[in-house]
């Protein structure tokens, strides 16, 4: 059972430091403190639990410490700066852990990217020694990366030939698309197994600079003050005062300094076929493979404004209910393969849901509500990219409304009773047009109404809720069953869903769901992810005579060489 939660107190893997507006995040791998057995962590190469680390790291910057400026990524080993992912930890692991690991270690990527786009942060990537496959490709996640010119260190991505596989999390997408490189230098460096060092790293584009031993910490701490002082004058010419806490921010009740607000542990309650948090609870199906996700909306007497949410911290409920979906979602991912389907429901009252949301939209220029709704775009991305099928059922008492809508039309179906004599509602607010956008730059509306976009703007500004009726002919659900075909009609959709083939299933959902435009995101975590999933399947890659099979003994791999 793997735990998705985790404190600096705890880290073992890494280092957080936070002078100022600047911070310093560095990895400090320690060999034997490993998830599973048969591996030792060397040269700073993770598995899950290193990222699971700097996954925590990244979204404590940005609630704990909004007066960080720049984040300062390097290594405590000398001449090391990362090994990337443990080949013997992927080569012992299983399929749908090695995906599910994979999965992981983009959406940490994004998230830094993401903050990097959002949150007026600067990632700088200082490589004191040879980042290579997944430590380069977390580098080019940085905004800047800065090389040491030591003769030795190098980038390189070594997957292609010497462990017949793909850089796993984003490293021929961002070479390209981000940094630019050129396309016969990309192919080029991906096939070089040392890498390129210095200049021709530098030339290449494949860094931003690269600085002598003598003088490599001085130049990276110049660069960061330079950094310092242009993202604090573009918050000074914003002219929003409170778009980002300000360095004279008076500490608040409940909160930290510079009014960063603490996340505390997640706290739940389980049992073999149960997990329960205070607003979301897991009931595990395990014999019919599918398990019911229960969203549970807010009570009626929340704050309205920013400094009575901010001393509520992290138990306001978009935060809270959020973070557990959240940690709920890695659960069945990880924890849980066999279950196929995720019936998602809701409880609460509409209204109070609704009047969460209008307070989140009135207030989203305040840096604490900006990073509430970024972190729940992000959950919803996460659920988005889900190998698991998801139905929604709207019953009585659900509360399907504005950022909750979301969970409705994320799933890949709807289901919505149709019952005169009872009150079946569901609505859209400010947030389904823009604030929640999925991989792909659209929100969840605009991907469904592609062939018919007026229809988005005719959902947000509908006057009220939408009974079943209303709902189904506007196409926000897929079928409405009346009450004497209900149970039965949910019953056999179940039992059609689990009874198919998860391996299609996956595929065909990766491709429904991401309807539109192509982002980086989507090139990610679509096109590579569905690539290195296949390969990760072949006998080149991991059958007997395979590379990942092979690597590190003495014996080398043999390939078929029929191209496929």
């Amino acid at each position: 059972m793997i735990n998705f939660q985790t404190s600096p107190d705890q880290y073992k893997h890494w280092k957080l430091e936070i002078d100022g507006p600047v911070a310093r995040l560095s990895m400090d791998v320690q060999e034997d403190h490993t998830l599973a057995g048969g591996y030792k962590l060397k040269l700073n190469s993770y598995d899950l639990g290193v990222d699971i680390e700097l996954a925590d790291a990244v979204q404590r910057l940005r609630f704990e410490h909004p007066e960080v400026r720049a984040v300062v990524v390097t290594s405590l080993k000398p001449r090391i700066f990362c090994a990337g992912a443990n080949i013997y930890m992927l080569g012992t692991s299983s399929h749908a852990f090695k995906v599910n690991f994979c999965k992981f270690t983009n959406e940490t990527r994004c998230a830094i990217e993401d903050d990097s786009r959002h949150s007026g942060r600067r990632y700088i990537a200082a490589l004191n020694g040879t980042a290579s496959g997944g430590g380069y490709e977390l580098a080019i996640a940085c905004d800047e990366i800065y090389l040491v010119d030591d003769g030795n260190s190098a980038v390189s991505l070594p997957e292609v030939p010497l462990l017949g596989v793909l850089p796993g999390t984003g490293g021929l997408t961002r070479l390209v698309d981000k940094r630019k490189v050129r396309r016969d230098r990309a192919d080029v460096f991906s096939t070089l197994a040392e890498g390129l060092k210095g200049k021709r790293a530098k030339d290449w584009g494949l860094i931003n600079d690269t600085f002598p031993t003598s003088r490599f910490h001085e130049e990276v701490d110049a660069r960061v003050a330079q950094v310092v002082k242009g993202v604090q004058q573009a918050a000074s010419l914003a002219s929003v005062s409170k778009t980002q806490p300000s360095d004279d921010d008076t500490q608040q009740a409940g909160s930290l300094p510079y009014g960063g607000i603490s996340l505390k542990p997640l706290e739940f309650e389980s049992t073999d076929d149960t997990r329960t948090y205070k607003y979301v609870s897991l009931k595990l199906h395990r014999d019919k493979r599918y398990a019911d996700l229960t969203v549970t909306g807010p009570g009626s007497d929340l704050p309205t404004t920013p400094d009575e949410i901010q001393r509520l911290g992290d138990a306001y409920w978009p935060l809270r209910a959020f973070r557990e979906l959240d940690n709920a979602l890695l659960h069945l991912r990880v924890n849980e393969p066999e279950i196929g389907l995720v019936c998602v429901r809701t409880e609460g009252d509409i209204d109070s849901v609704l009047a969460v949301d209008q307070t989140l939209s009135a207030n989203r220029e305040h840096w604490l509500i900006r990073e509430i709704i970024l972190n729940m775009a992000r959950v919803l991305r996460r659920l988005d990219l889900t190998a698991k099928s998801f139905f929604a059922i709207i019953e009585p008492g659900s509360c399907f409304a504005g950022s909750l809508l979301e969970l409705l039309l994320a799933s890949d179906r709807g289901y919505m009773l149709s019952d005169p004599d009872q009150t079946i509602e569901i609505a859209a607010t400010e947030l389904n047009s823009g604030a929640l956008p999925m991989s792909n730059g659209l929100t969840r509306l605009q991907s469904r109404f592609l062939a018919e976009p007026e229809k988005v703007d005719e959902v947000v500004a509908h006057q009220g809720a939408f009974d079943t009726e209303a709902a189904e002919e506007a196409g926000l659900v897929t079928f409405a069953p009346d009450g004497l075909d209900w149970e039965d009609e949910i019953r056999l959709a179940i039992e059609e869903r689990t009874s198919l083939s998860p391996d299609a299933l996956t595929g065909m959902e990766a491709s429904l769901r991401f309807a539109g435009p192509e982002t980086m995101d989507t090139k990610i975590f679509g096109r590579l992810t569905a690539w290195q999933n296949w390969i990760f399947q072949r006998p080149n890659a991991v059958g007997p005579q395979g590379a990942l099979t092979n690597y590190g003994k003495p014996t080398q791999a043999q390939f078929d060489y029929k191209r496929t």
